[in-house]
């Protein structure tokens, strides 16, 4: 579905936030600075749903293992770091622990990012 704009308006933009991570603040700030005012998703209290994930993972070109945070999280334990984990099991987890999937993603008018490191929301902006 195409938006419309105005010389007077700018495209949407969301991001999926986390504001304990400086990273995520840091791109949320560029976003404002470069003029936008996001849709700001805190996807740890608003979670995942798989088909979120599916159309994100798609428009970005990545897999399940790209986004897959590792540091801080137990995804070591739980085995998702194994060669032979699959996407859908990837997936399942995400959904059941959002703290699983990297951030911070930002879905702009030139496409969808994971923005590490943080400049890469200059390349959807």
């Amino acid at each position: 579905m195409a938006r419309k704009t105005t010389s007077r308006s700018k495209p949407d933009v969301t991001i999926f936030h986390n504001p304990s991570c400086g990273t995520s603040r840091k791109v949320l700030q560029t976003i404002r600075d470069a003029g936008y005012k996001p849709k700001v998703v805190e996807y740890l209290k608003a979670g995942w749903r798989r088909e979120q994930l599916d159309s994100l993972l798609e428009r970005m070109g990545l897999k399940a293992r790209d986004i897959l945070r590792v540091r801080g999280t137990q995804a070591q334990e739980l085995g998702l770091t194994a060669a032979g984990t699959t996407d859908a099991a990837i997936l399942a987890a995400m959904v059941a622990d959002p703290s699983l999937v990297e951030r911070p993603i930002v879905i702009g008018p030139r496409g969808v990012v994971l923005c590490r490191p943080p400049e890469q929301v200059s390349t959807v902006l």
